[in-house]
């Protein structure tokens, strides 16, 4: 099983007005999910739109977690090769700009990129227990670079009473060696974990045209814990460092080129449930180095330092309230340039259960920024019940985007720059047949004003060569997300997931978005021992970005990927896995090579 999704859509709010019958019956609420609002929820209680892989998913996933994020409906990707090479992760066709990320709690989109986001190029599931993504606007709960959706990731952990060791080896195609140890315990009163992974692969050329491979390393390790000094005070932090280093093709007509990556987080918190409220104080800082020696910007640097505070309390009727305080102060710096910014933000959430079948979740969040001005953002989500098997919901929104430190302040920023603002609604529904039977359908519709691009026209920061500035236009992603899984017996089960997405602004489509994107799969149990998994993925209709090669072979591909387990014991499982079976040429990203036919076994095991 490739992942395992725990939510459908959203549903019009007039479907609310059916039996009060139904609301007298008992429903399996299902697994608890963290990031689709301000506290956890139960799946079947959240209006968000919350996909999870979890443990057994992220064990059986492809190379990279963007190629595991990319089978869940409304999400693609895109990239400049490689294993290690620069990618995008779009969710409803709006690219990481538009995408909050998280690892542990702490907030890891990097500071001196040209617009915030994440680069999702270098990592692999190793030493991940379990990744959240909330389809649609979130910055009522996160503020900006949230509007498409967020990316909540988890480190292995104990997360039950024990102590538990876990670790894989794996070689491949593609001079590729990876691996990761990870061992966490939890006791009565705290808990502790340890990850280390590995990555090395000789690469594929990243260039088009270019036989010279691009390699790639990477280290990645995190720290976990929690430890209750006192009835109703637990303490608690989490840390992580990545060092990579990329191989890269510098222009066309020289392939070579070395980058470096370092970012390292932490965040402690204190937890304390006192005069009736559970209060969460906490302190997180990321910094991210990257250096590029050969290039014309040869180092940027970029830091977080995030303050906050949520109090969350029950109230008559069923109302739980959270409300919190944040302070973010962001820095940038290059060779040639710096700029910082503060941010300070006020938000709150009820959500109300007016009937046992119904909840409806208001989210609010101002956010000031020291230079810009505030800006508010709002959000409501229903989740309507209908029956034991059926759940429906409706989520209306709104979000935003500021602009980034490096459109601000660099020799190309405009420190004048406005916030994008985005308007959004999602509808559907969720039936269930059995714990291995589903169908969701998902139609969404956002839109974001305001935008900002690189103007070769503009003036305002004085380069003689354009600068970043507000570009006419509205951004329009629209569109429908189909996904079911049937069990046919105990030992087969079909899966599939469809997403049909319309993205443009002004008539004019946005580059390296899949209008339509199927994927077919069956899962198959041989024995109680062996098991297979064979999935096709057909992408059609893209268009390449302005800057792309005329020969480039950005377009429609088909991929099909196979894999085998077989568990040698009780606690250690060998596998097979193959990627681009029948070896696919084909690009994401115009003049940019993707891997061809990848084959790799490996050995897990947990104690």
């Amino acid at each position: 099983m490739t992942r395992l999704p725990l939510s459908a859509s959203a549903a019009v709010a007039a479907l609310l007005s059916a039996s009060q019958a139904l609301a007298q019956e008992s429903f399996d609420l299902g697994e608890i999910v963290v990031s689709g609002a301000l506290v956890p929820q139960e799946v079947n209680r959240t209006g968000a739109i919350v996909d999870v892989l979890d443990e057994e998913a992220l064990d059986e996933a492809p190379l990279t977690l963007e190629r595991t994020l990319d089978r869940i409906p409304g999400v693609s990707f895109s990239s400049n090769g490689g294993l290690g090479s620069a990618s995008t992760v779009r969710i409803r066709g709006l690219g990481s700009a538009y995408v909050g990320v998280r690892i542990d709690g702490i907030d890891v989109s990097d500071p001196s990129a040209v617009q915030l986001g994440f680069d999702f190029g270098g990592l692999t599931s190793a030493g991940l227990q379990r990744v959240e993504v909330v389809r649609g606007s979130q910055s009522a709960l996160y503020g900006s670079e949230a509007i498409a959706g967020v990316v909540d990731v988890t480190t292995f952990r104990a997360s039950e009473p024990g102590t538990f060791v876990k670790g894989f080896a794996e070689g491949g195609s593609f001079g590729t060696a990876r691996g990761s140890v990870g061992v966490a315990t939890r006791g009565e009163r705290g808990a502790l974990a340890f990850n280390l992974a590995r990555t090395e692969t000789d690469g594929i050329s990243a260039r088009a045209g270019d036989s010279e491979d691009d390699g790639y390393e990477e280290t990645f390790l995190s720290l976990s814990g929690d430890y209750e000094v006192g009835e109703g005070v637990v303490l608690g932090f989490s840390a992580f460092h990545r060092d990579a280093e990329a191989e890269i093709d510098r222009s066309t007509t020289d392939n070579s080129g070395t980058n470096f990556l370092e970012q390292t987080g932490a965040r402690v918190f204190a937890e304390i449930a006192a005069f009736g409220v559970d209060h969460t104080f906490s302190y997180s800082t990321f910094r991210a180095e990257r250096r590029d020696p050969g290039g014309v910007i040869k180092a940027f640097d970029g830091d977080r330092d995030q303050l906050s505070y949520l109090g969350t309390t029950e109230l008559s009727g069923g109302t739980t309230l959270s409300f919190g305080l944040d302070r973010t102060e962001e820095e940038y710096e290059t060779d040639f340039d710096a700029g910082s910014s503060v941010t300070t933000s006020a938000l709150a959430e009820a959500i109300f259960r007016p009937r046992d079948d119904l909840d409806v979740a208001v989210s609010l969040r101002y956010d000031d920024n020291d230079d810009f001005g505030g800006n508010t953002s709002g959000r409501v989500a229903l989740a309507w019940r209908a029956r034991p098997d059926t759940t429906v919901r409706a989520v209306v929104g709104t979000g935003f985007r500021a602009p980034s430190l490096f459109e601000r302040f660099s020799a190309a920023g405009d420190p004048t720059l406005k916030v994008e603002k985005s308007r959004s609604v999602e509808l559907g529904v969720e039936r269930r047949f059995g714990e291995e039977r589903f169908v969701q359908a998902t139609a969404f519709y956002a839109e974001i004003d305001d935008l900002i691009g690189f103007d070769g026209a503009a003036t305002a920061c004085g380069s003689g060569f354009g600068c970043y500035n507000q570009v006419p236009g509205t951004t329009v992603s629209k569109g429908l997300e189909i996904e079911g899984r049937y069990a046919y017996t105990d030992r087969v089960a079909v899966f599939g997931a469809y997403t049909l997405t319309d993205a443009e602004t002004d008539g004019t489509r946005l580059a390296l978005v899949p209008r339509h994107d199927l994927t077919l799969g069956v899962d198959v149990d041989f024995t109680d021992r062996l098991r297979g998994t064979f999935d096709v993925q057909r992408v059609a209709d893209v268009e390449p970005s302005a800057f792309a090669p005329p020969n480039n072979d950005v377009g429609d591909y088909t991929l099909a990927n196979l894999g085998f387990s077989y568990a040698v014991t009780d606690t250690a499982e060998a596998y097979l896995r193959v990627e681009n079976l029948f070896d696919e040429d084909y690009e994401t990203v115009g003049g940019y090579n993707m891997p061809g036919r990848g084959i790799y076994v490996g050995l897990r095991a947990s104690f």
